[in-house]
């Protein structure tokens, strides 16, 4: 029976890192510059100041979001998934209609999510979301 060399068989069993570590540094690379490219659709809400006049004019398209969720337009409640189709409606007589979200007390951010994103589906650019709903 032959007898190994227990120094020659670790000298064998090392594993070199630097590829390896190469390839991570490279793929940390990749995404770092991939993420800076990236732009997530959004919708913009404008926040007009106090001060500034009230952007619910006759020719804006209001939808109210009440204390217990409720969304009211047109002086009607209607079901989130009937947004869309109202709001598209009524873009379609005039495209350039502001769009006005005016919460109360209460409401949620969901659902104010749930309305912008229904009204970007339906061709709105801008939300003006004034400070706070009047009675």
């Amino acid at each position: 029976m032959r007898k190994r060399n227990k120094n020659a068989d670790a000298d064998q069993a090392e594993i070199d890192l630097t590829p390896m570590l190469d390839v991570v540094f490279i793929m940390l690379i990749f995404f770092i510059v991939v993420a800076s490219f990236l732009k997530e659709a959004g919708i913009e809400v404008n926040r007009p100041d106090k001060s500034q006049a009230d952007p619910s004019d006759a020719t804006s398209i209001v939808v109210t979001i009440t204390g217990d969720d409720q969304i009211w337009m047109e002086n009607r409640r209607i079901d989130i998934r009937a947004v869309r189709a109202n709001v598209a409606k009524l873009l379609a007589s005039d495209p350039e209609q502001a769009f006005v979200v005016k919460t109360e007390p209460g409401a949620t951010s969901r659902t104010l999510i749930e309305v912008g994103d229904a009204a970007r589906e339906a061709g709105v650019i801008a939300v003006n979301w004034p400070e706070e709903a009047k009675k």
